[in-house]
C-alpha cells in the first residue's frame, strides 16, 4: 500500500477511520477482506504470496497498515512486512503493538516501511530503515506515504522527483481531506460523509495517489471505519473494499465482518 490516510479521534462514534490505496504489481495475487485469523479475530485481506496482509482490523479494535519506505539503503528483508502486520493484529491494544514491532525487528530485518497502528486511545506510525522510529499522533487527519508521514518527508537520493512529487501529492490529499468543525469543536460531516470524500480523493488523478503504470498499479481501496470497543468485544466496524482501481472499482462491503462472526456465534452457527 502507497497512501494510507487517517482520520483518528475526530468522530466520537468511529474513532479510527482509514481510507487507502494498495500500489503493488499487478501480477501479484491477492484476496479480499475475509477472516484472516480466528483467535483473536482479524478481519483483512491476504497477500497469496507471502501469506500476511497490508491493512486490516480486529475484534480488540486495533488497526493496522502498512506502506513501503523508499529507502537508499538496501535491506536484507528477511520476512515479509505483511507477515509483520499481521503480527500486529494479535495485539490487544494499539500499545501492545509497540512490543510486537520492536521485538520483530529486532528478530528479522525487513525492508523499509511505515506501520500505522491505532486504537480507540492510541496511535502511532512506526518507520523502519534499519533502525526503528515511532511517531505519535495527535487528533486529526494524517497521510502516510512511501516518503513522508504528513509533513515530515524524507526525500532519498535515489528517485528523487517522484518522492518530492509524492511528498506533495500527501500535503493536498491531507488538506483536502481534513474535517471542518462547528464553534463547539464537532465535525460538521459523519464518518460516513467522510470515506465518502476520501474514496473520491483516493480515485481522483488530479491529487496523483492512484497509480496506472507498466506493470506496477493502485490494485485495491479500503475504506475502514472502527468504533471504540474492547474487552474483547467486538467494536461497531464496517469496511468496504474496491478490488482494483478506484478511479473504475466501485466500494463493496466486505463479505466477512466482525459482526457477522459474531452473530454466527450467538446464533450457535459457527464459532470464533
Amino acid at each position: 500500500m502507497c497512501t494510507l490516510t487517517l482520520a483518528w479521534q475526530v468522530f466520537k462514534d468511529a474513532p479510527v477511520a482509514v481510507a487507502a490505496n494498495r500500489d503493488e504489481a499487478l501480477e501479484r495475487d491477492s484476496l479480499p477482506p475475509d477472516v484472516y485469523r480466528e483467535e483473536p479475530l482479524v478481519i483483512a485481506p491476504r497477500d497469496a504470496e507471502a501469506g500476511g496482509t497490508w491493512i486490516g482490523y480486529n475484534e480488540h479494535g486495533v488497526f493496522a497498515g502498512i506502506t513501503n519506505r523508499w529507502l537508499e539503503a538496501d535491506l536484507a528483508g528477511e520476512r515479509s512486512r505483511g507477515l509483520l502486520v499481521a503480527d500486529v493484529l494479535a495485539a490487544t491494544s494499539a500499545r501492545e503493538a509497540a512490543e510486537v514491532v520492536e521485538s520483530a525487528t529486532s528478530e528479522a530485518e525487513y525492508d523499509g516501511f511505515n506501520l500505522v497502528v491505532a486504537d480507540a486511545d492510541d496511535a502511532y506510525c512506526y518507520a523502519w530503515d534499519g533502525e526503528l522510529t515511532r511517531t505519535t499522533f495527535e487528533p486529526g487527519v494524517h497521510v502516510v506515504v512511501n516518503v513522508a508521514i504528513d509533513d515530515d518527508a524524507e526525500i532519498p537520493p535515489v528517485r528523487t522527483e517522484a518522492a518530492r512529487a509524492q511528498a506533495e501529492n500527501a500535503r493536498t490529499v491531507r488538506r483536502e481531506l481534513a474535517v471542518e468543525t462547528d464553534a463547539a469543536g464537532e465535525p460538521i460531516e459523519t464518518v460516513d460523509d467522510w470515506l465518502e470524500r476520501a474514496s473520491e480523493v483516493l480515485g481522483d488523478h488530479e491529487y496523483g495517489v492512484c497509480i496506472h503504470e507498466d506493470g506496477f498499479g493502485t490494485r485495491s481501496s479500503s475504506l475502514i471505519a472502527l468504533g471504540s470497543g474492547g474487552d474483547g468485544d467486538a467494536p461497531p466496524a464496517r469496511y468496504s473494499f474496491a478490488d482494483g482501481p478506484p478511479c473504475r472499482t466501485e466500494y463493496e462491503p466486505a463479505a466477512r465482518s466482525l459482526e457477522a462472526e459474531v452473530s454466527r456465534e450467538v446464533d450457535g452457527e459457527g464459532h470464533i
